[in-house]
């Protein structure tokens, strides 16, 4: 599949997942797809799975992609996940197989204060 149709799938998914619609934001996985979650050691085989999964979270969820890159058959896409109006600072890599997502990581990072050791030399970020 071409680079061009993968990254229109993308964006739909992502519109998608933040919209909350799930059958839309799940065509973009293949029937056998696998999603690992490393941090928590969990592991979700198959489309229907990973959609039920996700439309059982009980959280109000929001998405806000910061920046999609690849190229062939793997994508990464950086995005803010808020639940309830925390924020947590994901990373999904996504590996295509005949156009179709077979094998999704996310991993998540929760927002902490700086350490003082480096404040000389840090500007906030928005």
């Amino acid at each position: 599949m071409e680079d061009r149709k993968i990254r229109a799938a993308l964006d739909r998914h992502w519109a998608a997942s933040d919209a909350n619609d799930f059958e839309v934001e799940h065509e973009i996985y293949r029937e056998d797809a696998v999603l690992d979650y490393p941090q928590s050691g969990e592991r979700i085989r198959g489309r229907r799975n990973i959609q039920s999964s996700r439309a059982a979270q009980p959280n109000r969820k929001r998405f806000a992609v910061r920046r999609i890159v690849g190229a062939d058959d793997l994508w990464i896409t950086e995005y803010v996940l808020t639940y309830d109006g925390q924020p947590s600072y994901t990373v999904s890599i996504m590996e295509f197989l005949d156009g179709k997502v077979a094998r999704e990581t996310q991993y998540f990072g929760d927002p902490f204060e700086p350490g003082p050791s480096r404040a000389q030399w840090v500007e906030r970020m928005p």
